[in-house]
């Protein structure tokens, strides 16, 4: 947080709003909404940076996160977790790192694999011709029986009450 300040500090002593002839016969609100402007967009992308860093570090923030992430995906998916064990002995800097990176793609790779899932639950795949003249025969039968049950509930002779 403190670099990102500090960047945030050093964007805006180097800005061109600030540092162009004539900037001292400005207001001070007209030289921080022309600040803003120049610095938004850089200032934004910065700061997404440093969070997803943050994300993505394997300790505090990033760790409690994962395992957010981890405990609704199990929750949603019905899977027991953990789905990633901590790792037994600490690791140097650059291979945590490179597995952080692994570890986000599986995740990523988890939630789409999740999300066709649910897609195809709501739209099953379409059936085959096959696939449905197989089943003309037990439909045929199913459609029969349900015409003689209503033929039979019709009966004057029927003592239950047909209320359809």
């Amino acid at each position: 947080m403190e670099e990102l300040k500090n960047t945030t500090i050093k964007m805006a002593e180097q800005s061109k709003v600030l540092n162009t002839p004539g900037a001292e016969k400005q207001t001070k609100r007209e030289l921080f909404d022309a600040l803003r402007q120049e610095l938004e967009t850089p200032v934004l992308e910065k700061a997404s940076k440093s969070v997803w860093e943050l994300i993505l570090d394997n300790n505090g923030l990033g760790k409690e996160i994962s395992e957010t992430v981890e405990r609704v995906f199990c929750k949603l998916s019905g899977q027991e977790p953990p789905l990633f064990p901590p790792p037994s002995n600490p690791e140097p800097q650059a291979s945590r790192e490179k597995e952080n990176k692994k570890e986000a793609e599986k995740e990523e790779e988890l939630t789409i694999a999740s999300l066709k899932d649910n897609s195809m639950l709501k739209h099953p795949k379409k059936r085959r011709h096959i696939e449905m003249t197989n089943e003309k025969g037990g439909a045929a039968n199913e459609v029969a029986r349900k015409s003689a049950d209503d033929r039979s509930s019709k009966s004057p002779h029927s003592k239950t009450l047909n209320l359809t």
